[in-house]
């Protein structure tokens, strides 16, 4: 059944996408705590230079050392500043991409979940359909049966439980349906010489041979 194999294929991406789909979500999970960590830095450095630019511009400093030594470390935190101010920015450029991948990752899934699940019905229906074939086959076999001799009946039971389920086949055309392969002219010549009434065996799946009309005898 082809729908077997698209379960299994469509299951098998729905994992691959939802594996790579935790990947982003830890990515995203762990530029969000960078970014809030760099976004802190800033402001620590933001305080500190506030404080130290209003005691300048409040003329708290007398001393000209001192005064030299406020405007350097302000001069220096507007650096670094600045330097944190670039980090936050790349980590949130990084963020940015990881979600993008977040959100395609996220809809790829949903969007084979539902394909899963519409393969996933249609191999129920599938399924269904054979189920209640087996119940009409096995009706008219229980109605056959009965009209079948004992040894021929033990003869298809024997064959069909070493042939894959299949004790008889049609013979058409020269060629056995059980294995797919023609028969050679003698043997179809002994068959066309038997009675109707004489077992035909296949020489190369030993199966029992169903003559029909196409059988080419």
């Amino acid at each position: 059944m082809p729908e077997i194999a698209s379960v299994d294929d469509l299951t098998a991406r729905v994992r691959e996408v939802g594996d790579a789909l935790v990947v982003a979500q830890t990515l995203d999970s762990d530029l969000a705590r960078e970014q809030s960590k760099a976004e802190g830095d800033v402001d620590q450095v933001r305080s500190r230079s506030d404080r130290d630019q209003q005691r300048l511009d409040a003329g708290q400093v007398s001393s000209p050392r001192e005064l030299e030594n406020l405007q350097s470390e302000i001069a220096s935190l507007a650096r670094r500043r600045s330097d944190l101010e670039d980090i936050v920015l790349e980590v949130m450029e990084r963020r940015e991409a990881a979600q993008s991948d977040v959100s395609q990752l996220s809809a790829e899934r949903a969007k084979l979940a539902d394909e899963l699940a519409a393969t996933t019905a249609k191999r129920d229906e599938a399924f269904e359909v054979i189920d209640a074939e087996i119940v009409a086959t096995r009706a008219a076999r229980a109605a056959v049966a009965p009209d079948v001799p004992a040894e021929l009946l033990a003869l298809y039971e024997k064959i069909r439980a070493s042939s894959e389920g299949v004790g008889a086949a049609a013979l058409h055309r020269g060629r056995c349906e059980g294995c797919h392969l023609a028969l050679n002219p003698s043997d179809l010549g002994q068959m066309r010489a038997a009675a109707p009434d004489v077992v035909l065996r296949c020489e190369e799946c030993r199966r029992i041979l169903v003559r029909t009309p196409e059988s080419g005898l």
